[in-house]
């Protein structure tokens, strides 16, 4: 359990009024309109989505990737054994093996390096959802604690329903569009980093594509054994 799982009742239940005040409107020209524009959802529908992020899975799943990683380093060995035979087809076996070794592991774009890539993309995802979960915790903790709160609390106790029928000059609704804005903030910014982190991996993520060994045309007669 981290800061964001231990602020999520308290903060939820302060979202969920700040909703159902939002829901009769904000005040014209407010800064909360462009968020809501972008985002497409409420702040507490918002943080609910976000809670379900978690860095340790992501961490697993590059902890598992990597160790991919050995069962492809041992065939690689088995195909640098020494072939004790020779030939056109001992020479078109070197060429493919070659063109084998070169797709499993030499370089970036290589079945080895594209696993590298997926587990350092997995590693640089749970760096992201860790960090965002602290944003988010350090932005609730500071909307449970303001004087929006306290009035957008004091709003949605009145009466059930008057609320949220009092429309965007209604009390508590300029103070619940100001707690809107510095969560939906805070998420925007957190989901421009993932998407920047998507730009820069994507080319590393790209599908390794096998290219075949280009060789002469080679008869494949019967391999002739070194002291036959």
């Amino acid at each position: 359990m981290d800061t964001l799982d231990r602020l999520a009742e308290p903060g939820l239940d302060l979202l969920r009024r700040v909703d159902t005040l939002l829901a009769a409107g904000a005040p014209d020209a407010h800064p909360v309109w462009p968020l809501l524009r972008r985002m497409q959802v409420l702040p507490g529908e918002a943080v609910r989505a976000f809670l379900d992020l978690r860095p340790a899975p992501l961490a697993d799943a590059g902890h598992g990737v990597r160790r991919l990683v050995r069962g492809y380093d041992d065939v690689s060995t088995t195909l640098t054994d020494a072939v004790l035979w020779s030939g056109p087809a001992a020479e078109a076996y070197g060429h493919s093996r070659a063109a084998l070794l070169h797709h499993l592991d030499e370089g970036p774009d290589s079945l080895v390096g594209r696993l590298e890539s997926t587990a350092g993309y997995a590693d640089a995802l749970a760096d992201w959802v860790e960090g965002s979960r602290l944003a988010l915790a350090r932005a609730l903790a500071d909307v449970l604690r303001s004087a929006e709160a306290v009035a957008v609390v004091a709003a949605t106790s009145m009466v059930t329903g008057s609320a949220a029928r009092s429309g965007p000059a209604g009390p508590g609704v300029t103070e619940a569009a100001e707690i809107a804005v510095r969560v939906l903030a805070v998420l925007c910014v957190a989901y421009d980093g993932a998407e920047t982190l998507l730009r820069e991996w994507a080319p590393s993520l790209a599908e390794s594509t096998w290219r075949p060994p280009v060789a002469g045309r080679v008869r494949y007669d019967a391999p002739t054994r070194v002291g036959w």
